[in-house]
């Protein structure tokens, strides 16, 4: 192929040869030749040895025509690929290209440009298919082209510009991965042709063409990089997962032989790709979970890279935070003069290997900027920027954790150490290795930033898997479980370790957001129980440091109390914990009651301490005070009277400063945080001294009447409840309830922090002031004054009708829903109406929060009005509402089933309530008492009530489906109802079956199972009893063989208790006078029924034999025997037995009547 590449003046003719060659061109292309003969065309017309000068030519030419005539060529070569030969005539064509435009001035536009990456395209595929099977000339003269299209490219990124579109970047995208592709193709050959053993790619030992092609390598990565900065968050999937590919080929080529080679063209090469595969990750268009065990495993070796040979093995007894000292021996490459050490040595030596060698990691005097890229490397030995690559590499970690964290637990042995945490780690490095010994500090603050993500995306995990024991045997088989107890471990050693001896602000901020998150995951009852403990004292210990207990280091006093109430707010609450709290507080000498956790914390809310670091004291104790209530008579004094100050002191600076002469807006912020922070501390003190344990004080009233029948208990746990029992001890943490305690303590707030709190002008503050009352207890309410039972819900009710902030008003709204719990209330001739006013308003309102606890306080008031409706047949003479009021009930709550999910729960709640007690059918009564006809309802209610049932049975959530189940409940249990007549109850019961049967969701099948065992008789089943009870003998018959998800297993035993249950009402109904269809289907399951009754029987007389010491049952455990239920198990067995007699089935008969021989 002859040389197209002399100068302009070097040939004549002018402008001729050129617009002769592709005129010429464009007339043969018009008949539209096949591939072959354009093939042979483009190589005598442009690659002919006796060819002019072509580049020459067209320098002469207009830069619009020489750009047209460019784009041209390479739409004609793009077509030849297909035939024999073409790979020579591309890269001809392609040389042509690049001697023009590097030489003249083109004028190519978008169009283009994206024609001429497409003949690129076509140009590489070609490389790379045969980049196999040629020899070693061929491959340098592949090289030569790789290197002249990457040129062009250069060229395009000119034109393009940051103009370029989404499809110019990508096709370029495209060119540059095939390029990368080729060259890795390259280096795969020659790595091959060297034999094993033998690292060719090593540039110390490698020839100048190797080590061009790193450089080309390095060129087209930094080219990726820059693609990717512009379009990683909308690259399309498949070009995604193409980069993706290529990216994991180049790191397991790099990796292959587990050495990565320390110098500085590697460095540049390492950085640069590891740029690009933080950009592809962070941006993640598909599943990484093919590829995440083989990038963890490549980047692993990147933690340490170009640290191998400088660190210490181990961390050293004691060291000084601040001080450097310099070895002697040790010479590195030249400093400039304003980062030599003031000791008065000389220039370093370049060619001294220990130059490899970085400066003490305990070097912290350094600042931030002593890190930038133009001599951060030289102060700190980073040799070849190796730190970049290690920075970048861990910014990959952090995303494949953000991206996939599912796919990376079983990797964690990899990234964080088991054991030794403090042992330097040369070859199997781990993200704890940066973190403790790296000397770069913005390394150590990504690696602090990694394990954060990781603690954060697997909490749940940990929490529930992880476990400590002690290490066995080195080598022998760990399980995940035990591993990652035994990192969990490590972890907390290692970030105490650095919390407790660091001093540089941006990696303490990063430690201490680790341990909050550490402390957060970790399932300390499965921990050695002195872990917790340990962390909360050395955490004080940092508080009662004089150096840090000033008002200039407060982010660092900040850092460390939002870790401690991390501590104290992890439940369950610990007896060892509780020990740490009260040690000291009642201690002998001053000094030691000083230095309590308790009296720390006091300390830092006090007034000469900043505003940020008594908000988060006081956060402290709220939690403390959560978990552990015994602490909340030590504080109470100090925390009233400093809370009263602040609002004193807010009222008093609102007085004083006018409107042009206000503080900052953030000290205002602050400020009024702190004063919110206060105030959940006072709430959180009121309900402990309230016995505040939910929002139900009947333990869960409302459903109780229900699990009396359905002999189902539901044990709530309320998180807004403290903690008040805990096993521990020494002072019992079982706090008795004083109500003149409680009571004298609610009269103390109500007389002088709410009127002040309520009246804020801090919307923040009324909120918190009114959630107080969220706290109140029946008991307490009732003992209040009159006054100052009045105080309580007027304030609530003028809130939540006058105040213009949304959060206020639904603070407001769930006060009213705790105080409408108690049914004493409507005595009342005024206060429900208010109520309900307010909480219609409130229905209505924009704000979704809203309208939930509107509507949430709307249910609490139907059920506190059922409760005294159902009072009110032992005592008429109590009044309850008008016929008017309970109608509007109905048409909010069924105005509201059309709401959101949360609201319409909440709605279908209220219409359970209000179907138990209304009257739907009192003509049939005897005797029409007056104080009971106030509760006769529309038929017309009862028709539009079911249908909003059955309506939001099919349409809404979870929680919605198993409230209809209640609510349906409830509804059966109405018994002015004659469920047989009603033409809806075929539907009804068939939706119970259906959420019974195919629900995933145990807590709605049995809920479902409840509803089917409220009837009393066989009539209220009517036509739908054989269904019902093919219905259930299908459940029964598959639940044992169904595999329960892990969410729905603490469902499962009650879930199986309450099927036994309602089965054994509905055979106790069934007789030989039912259709003929149920009484065959009954003789087909003869054999299962009789074993399911086998089983019963069996747990009946083994609970008999057992000592009546013993007799306690667990009731979430299962079917547990009792006088009732064997009453029923006799029943059941009977029916069966008389169904089986009459049916002429003898041998049946038999068996069931040694069945019930054996009840008797």
């Amino acid at each position: 192929m002859a040389s197209t590449t002399s100068t302009p003046t070097s040939g004549g003719g002018g402008p001729r040869p050129w617009r002769t060659a592709l005129l010429t061109l464009r007339d043969e292309s018009v008949a539209s030749p096949s591939p072959s003969a354009l093939l042979a065309l483009l190589r005598r017309l442009l690659l002919s040895p006796a060819s002019p000068s072509l580049v020459a030519s067209a320098a002469v030419l207009s830069p619009h025509e020489v750009g047209s005539d460019v784009v041209f060529l390479a739409e004609k070569a793009a077509t030849v690929p297909p035939c024999a030969g073409a790979d020579d005539v591309l890269r001809g064509v392609c040389h042509l290209i690049h001697d023009v435009m590097c030489k003249t001035n083109t004028e190519i536009d978008s169009s283009g440009w994206l024609a001429l990456l497409k003949f690129l395209h076509e140009l590489l595929k070609c490389s790379v298919e045969g980049a196999r099977v040629k020899g070693l000339s061929d491959r340098t003269a592949a090289l030569n082209t790789l290197s002249e299209c990457m040129q062009i490219l250069r060229f395009s990124r000119k034109d393009f510009g940051r103009s370029s579109s989404l499809t110019e970047n990508s096709h370029v995208l495209r060119v540059l991965i095939l390029i990368i592709s080729c060259l890795q193709a390259e280096l795969n050959m020659t790595d091959k042709s060297n034999g094993p053993g033998t690292s060719s790619y090593i540039p110390g030992s490698t020839s100048n063409k190797n080590s061009n092609t790193w450089d080309m390598k390095i060129s087209a990565f930094s080219m990726v990089e820059d693609i990717l900065c512009k379009i990683a968050s909308t690259i399309s999937e498949d070009l995604w997962r193409s980069v993706v590919e290529v990216l994991r080929k180049v790191m397991d080529f790099v990796t292959a032989r587990n050495l990565i080679i320390e110098s500085s063209i590697m460095s540049r090469f390492y950085t640069s790709f590891l740029r690009c595969l933080h950009l592809v990750l962070s941006e993640p268009k598909g599943s990484l979970s093919g590829h995440v065990a083989g990038f963890v495993a490549n980047l692993q070796m990147f933690l340490v890279y170009g640290l191998r040979s400088s660190l210490p093995s181990a961390i050293p007894p004691k060291e000084n935070k601040t001080e450097f000292k310099s070895r002697t021996s040790e010479r590195g490459r030249y400093k400039p003069p304003h980062l030599r050490k003031k000791d008065g040595r000389g220039n370093d030596s370049v060619d001294d290997r220990s130059s490899d060698s970085e400066s003490s990691r305990y070097d912290l005097g350094s600042s931030d900027s002593d890190l930038s890229d133009t001599d951060g490397h030289a102060k700190n030995g980073d040799h070849f920027r190796s730190s970049k690559a290690r920075l970048t590499a861990i910014l990959c970690i952090q995303d494949i954790c953000r991206a996939d964290p599912k796919s990376l637990t079983s990797l964690w042995p990899l990234l964080l150490p088991e054991n030794d945490v403090l042992q330097q780690r040369k070859y199997r490095a781990t993200l704890m290795t940066c973190l403790i010994f790296d000397p770069i500090t913005k390394v150590r603050v990504e690696a602090a930033s990694t394990i954060a993500a990781m603690l954060e995306g697997q909490a749940l995990v940990l929490t529930q898997v992880a476990e400590y024991k002690e290490s066995s045997k080195p080598g022998s088989f760990t399980t995940l479980s035990c591993s990652l107890g035994q990192i969990l471990m490590q972890l907390h050693t290692g970030v105490m370790y650095l919390i407790q001896r660091e001093t540089q602000a941006t990696l303490l901020a990063a430690l201490f957001r680790v341990l909050i998150f550490l402390i957060s995951a970790t399932p300390y009852a499965r921990m050695p129980k002195e872990l917790l403990p340990n962390v909360i004292t050395a955490m004080c210990s940092r508080l009662l440091d004089r150096q840090s207990n000033k008002n200039e280091h407060y982010a660092l006093m900040v850092n460390v109390l939002s870790c401690l109430e991390a501590a104290f707010a992890k439940a369950p609450p610990s007896s060892d914990v509780f020990g740490v709290l009260i040690d000291g507080c009642a201690g002998p000498s001053h000094t030691q009651q000083k230095s309590s956790v308790v009296a720390v914390l006091l300390h830092c809310i006090e007034g000469e301490m900043h505003f940020s670091i008594r908000c988060g004291a006081l956060q402290v104790l709220r939690s403390v005070v959560h978990n552990y209530p015994s602490c909340a008579n030590i504080i109470w004094e100090e925390v009233r009277d400093i809370v009263l100050d602040l609002l004193q002191t807010e009222s008093f600076e609102d007085q004083k400063c006018g409107a042009n002469f206000r503080p900052p807006k953030e000290e205002l912020s602050i400020k009024g945080r702190c004063l919110v922070a206060g105030m959940k501390v006072i709430d959180e003190c009121l309900r402990v001294s309230s016995g505040f344990k939910g929002a139900d004080d009947l333990k869960e009233c409302r459903l109780l009447d229900i699990q009396q029948i359905s002999d189902c208990t539901v044990n709530k746990s309320i998180k807004s409840a403290p903690h008040f029992e805990i096993e521990a001890p020494g002072p019992s943490q079982n706090c008795n309830l004083d109500i003149t305690l409680g009571t004298s303590r609610w009269i103390e707030v109500i007389e002088t922090h709410l009127p002040q709190g309520l009246s804020h002008a801090s919307a923040m503050v009324r909120t918190a002031s009114l959630t107080c009352f969220a706290g109140m207890t029946s008991d307490v309410f009732f003992s209040l004054p009159v006054n100052k039972k009045d105080y309580v819900t007027s304030s609530s009710v003028h809130a939540a009708l006058s105040d213009t902030v949304a959060t206020v008003r639904s603070a407001a709204c769930r006060a009213i829903g705790i105080v409408s719990c108690f049914s004493q209330i409507l005595s009342s001739p005024s206060l429900p109406g208010e109520f309900i006013e307010a909480i219609e308003f409130n229905t209505r309102n924009s704000s979704t929060p809203v309208r939930i606890t509107a509507s949430w306080a709307l249910a609490n008031l139907c059920s506190s009005i059922r409760f005294r409706a159902l009072e009110l047949q032992a005592d008429r003479s109590a009044g309850v509402l008008d016929k008017s009021t309970i109608s509007l009930l109905v048409e909010i709550a069924l105005r509201l089933t059309k709401d959101g999910e949360k609201v319409k729960s909440n709605a279908v709640r209220a219409l359970g309530y209000l179907s138990r007690f209304i009257r739907f059918n009192h003509h049939s009564d005897a005797v029409d008492e007056p104080s009971t006809s106030d509760f006769c309802g529309d038929p017309v209610w009862l028709e539009r009530m079911v249908q909003a049932l059955m309506s939001c049975v099919t349409t809404g959530n979870v929680k919605v489906q198993w409230n209809v189940c209640h609510a349906l409940s409830n509804l059966f249990m109405n018994d002015t109802l004659r469920l047989s007549d009603m033409p809806w109850a075929s539907s009804v019961y068939s939706i119970l079956l259906l959420l019974l049967r195919d629900s995933n969701n145990y807590k709605i099948r049995m809920h479902a199972a409840v509803a089917l065992a409220v009837p009393v008789t066989r009539l209220d089943y009517g036509s739908s009893f054989p269904d019902v009870i093919q219905g259930l003998e299908h459940v029964l018959e598959s639940f044992c063989s169904n595999n329960s998800s892990s969410s729905n297993f603490k469902h499962r035993d009650n879930l199986e208790k309450q099927l036994t249950f309602t089965a054994l009402h509905l055979l106790g109904f069934v007789s030989p006078k039912d259709d003929q269809s149920l009484k065959d289907f009954l003789i087909k399951k003869s054999s299962f029924l009789e074993d399911w009754l086998k089983s019963l029987c069996s747990l009946f007389n083994s609970a008999e034999d057992q000592p009546l010491a013993s007799e306690t049952i667990n009731d979430e455990d299962g079917f547990s025997p009792n006088v009732s239920q064997k009453v029923m198990l006799s029943s059941a067995v009977q029916s069966l037995l008389i169904v089986y007699t009459s049916g002429n089935q003898q041998t049946i008969a038999q068996r069931f009547e040694q069945l019930a021989r054996s009840i008797a």
